[in-house]
């Protein structure tokens, strides 16, 4: 099914939420602990301020020589990324992380944090009809 919503996708999701005070090795450990690859970062009311994946991980802190037992999400975070809402297809989340550069793609409804969905969670079939989408615009 090719027009599947990403609600679906998120209904029973409980993604790893972390404050900007976290350091990124509490955070990395978090990540490995949940064996999720994105960490969405939250405020005291649990509004989605930034996200801080392994990507961020290796180039913010390893690769800048940054401590990441003092180094704090806030710190190496991307701050108000972008989003989708549970209402939108998997296609559409595809099309947004293809054309954004991005692997991981918060899910918020309401402003309120639904889910995560990442490049890995969509069916072959989903992937194939966005890469026909892109064939079909690069010939016109």
């Amino acid at each position: 099914m090719t027009n599947r919503h990403i609600s679906d996708m998120v209904r029973h999701q409980n993604p790893l939420m972390l404050p900007a005070s976290t350091t990124v090795k509490a955070a990395c450990a978090a990540l490995r602990d949940r064996r999720v690859g994105a960490v969405l970062v939250t405020d005291q009311a649990g509004k989605l301020v930034g996200i801080f994946t392994g990507r961020d991980a290796v180039c913010r802190v390893g690769a800048e020589g940054r401590s990441a037992a003092r180094t704090t999400l806030g710190e190496v975070m991307t701050a108000d990324p972008d989003v989708l809402g549970a209402s939108c297809t998997a296609v559409e989340a595809l099309r947004r992380m293809r054309d954004g550069g991005y692997r991981h793609l918060p899910i918020v409804e309401g402003g309120k944090v639904v889910g995560i969905v990442s490049r890995g969670d969509f069916r072959g079939l989903e992937q194939a009809r966005l890469d026909e989408e892109t064939g079909l615009w690069e010939r016109l």
